[in-house]
């Protein structure tokens, strides 16, 4: 119980295997590789089609009474929030002479603080001149309205100030009035006022003149702002390219449709759970994987090797079907098309040494329909298999997508191959095909995997069984190990135990571009 608890543990599938998500991502790489392209034409169909509108820009110089060294940009922040008011807008529609309504007019310019004191101001028309003379309005009016916002706070700050000082005068009034009215007397009490009325009269003088002399400060210190706020770049046109704004949109859209296709690829390839890697596969199905073929459609440079692994393909399928006492079958799970030329192909092959009928059991008219060439083999449909003579050699083609009639595959072979196209079919389905090969009692010899990954190094054989693990192949009660009764296996279809794990030498794991024979 301990050895058997121990190797379910290490066997244990992670919660995500990052390598085959990888090599799901990549081998989708049609789909964000388009996302990609789709987002550089978008950006540079945008600024092409989409081009900005004229535009000026002014900057603005404004001192602030207020300012401190270690401002955090509140006070920018301020100005430029004033920027996006009625009031300026409307000062400024009406130094333009504009019918135009201040709400529109916001919409056509905007603000930005550079520095504490620094403002830009961006405006737009339809054509570069409206554009500058709308630039030139607003730094105006928001000029104009910031001075007289100083001085009306200067005036309110003097004014209050004056307000106290004619206080006071009026108070020092009452206060010399009692001086003059005071006779000069002997008693200590009448001394000791005096001094009081005296001592008064001076505090009220020193305050007086605080007073007036802060009030005059207020109003130079507006007149030094006033100076300050100016504006420090005039009005201009800004001159936009068409192709650094069409290379700039092109990038920003290359790199959003990439992330894009990215996402999308990763969460459909984790939602989809369809097995890639050859490990995977074959544990699923609960066969090994014999012999792997490129795409047929790959690049011009490397059809010589795939006719080349084509031809080691046929050759191996072909020992195994002479090596066999029942009829084989080759059964394709999303590779119609390539399992019926292999199927031509391994026919031909065998046709040297006695007549070959090959059984079309596929839904499409891939193999029944197709117009004989010169040397071909004879093409049975699954209707006609019953008239097959017994001395012909029979090759079954048929299929184990969605859909297909689990009965009939039995009469296309007790032995088959499947041709499974990496990536097609989800786990949920190997395992039924799995179950249902398993049911109908038909032995699966192996797997030969249809466009694989070229950086696929996973091994795709089963080394839990006799000989190669070929499922229900050769199978042979479960030895006894010791005084104990041995655990065997279960096979992934129901009800088809497997062997406990024999010692053998681990055959090379074949590269991208071999074939395991």
């Amino acid at each position: 119980m301990t050895t058997s608890t121990t190797s379910e543990s290490s066997t244990a599938a992670p919660l995500l295997d990052l390598q085959a998500l990888v090599v799901a991502v990549r081998r989708r790489r049609r789909l964000w590789c388009s996302m990609a392209l789709l987002g550089l034409l978008v950006g540079v169909a945008v600024a092409v089609l989409l081009p900005p509108p004229p535009t000026a820009v002014t900057k603005v110089l404004v001192a602030h009474q207020e300012d401190q060294p270690n401002d955090p940009g509140t006070l920018i922040r301020t100005d430029v929030a004033l920027l996006h008011t009625t009031r300026i807008a409307g000062e400024a529609l009406r130094s333009l002479k504009s019918p135009e309504k201040p709400e529109d007019f916001m919409r056509d310019y905007r603000g930005t603080g550079l520095t504490n004191n620094l403002l830009q101001i961006d405006a737009t028309g339809d054509n570069d001149a409206e554009a500058v003379a709308r630039a030139k309005a607003l730094a105006d009016a928001f000029v104009a309205d910031h001075v007289r916002r100083i001085r009306e706070a200067a005036d309110a700050e003097a004014k209050t100030l004056l307000d106290q000082r004619d206080r006071m005068r009026g108070e020092l009034a009452e206060v010399n009035k009692a001086i003059g009215d005071g006779a000069p007397e002997s008693e200590p009490k009448a001394s000791a006022d005096m001094e009081s009325l005296f001592a008064r009269r001076a505090e009220l003088t020193s305050r007086i003149s605080d007073f007036g002399r802060r009030a005059a400060e207020a109003r130079i210190g507006t007149s030094q702002l006033i100076a300050g706020t100016q504006i420090v770049d005039a009005p201009r046109a800004v001159r936009h390219s068409l192709p650094g704004t069409a290379a700039t949109n092109a990038a920003i859209g290359l790199v959003l449709g990439l992330v894009l296709g990215l996402a999308v690829a990763t969460v459909g390839t984790v939602v989809a759970d369809r097995p890639v890697l050859r490990r995977e596969i074959a544990a699923h199905l609960g066969a090994s994987v014999i012999a792997e073929l490129p795409r047929r459609s790959a690049g011009p440079w490397r059809r010589r090797r795939i006719r080349a692994a084509g031809v080691r393909l046929t050759a191996s399928l072909a020992r195994t079907v002479r090596s066999s006492t029942e009829p084989v079958s080759l059964l394709e799970l999303g590779c119609a098309r390539s399992t019926s030329l292999m199927a031509l192909d391994l026919a031909r092959a065998l046709a040297a040494e006695g007549p070959v009928v090959v059984v079309d059991g596929l839904p499409g008219p891939q193999l029944a329909g197709r117009r004989p060439k010169p040397g071909d083999p004879t093409v049975v449909s699954g209707e006609r298999a019953a008239a097959v003579s017994h001395q012909e050699r029979r090759l079954g083609v048929g299929s184990v997508a969605p859909g297909t009639a689990w009965s009939d595959l039995r009469y296309l072979g007790a032995q088959t191959v499947l041709v499974v196209r990496a990536g097609h079919g989800s786990a949920a389905w190997l395992h039924t095909v799995a179950r249902q090969l398993a049911d109908q009692r038909i032995t699966v010899i192996g797997v030969v995997l249809i466009d694989p990954d070229p950086r696929d190094r996973t091994d795709g054989t089963l080394w839990d069984g006799p000989h190669t693990a070929l499922r229900g192949r050769n199978e042979r009660p479960a030895r006894q190990n010791g005084g104990g009764t041995s655990h065997a296996v279960q096979a992934v279809g129901e009800g088809r135990p497997r062997t406990e794990r024999l010692p053998m030498s681990a055959a090379p794991v074949p590269d991208s571009d071999q074939e395991a024979r």
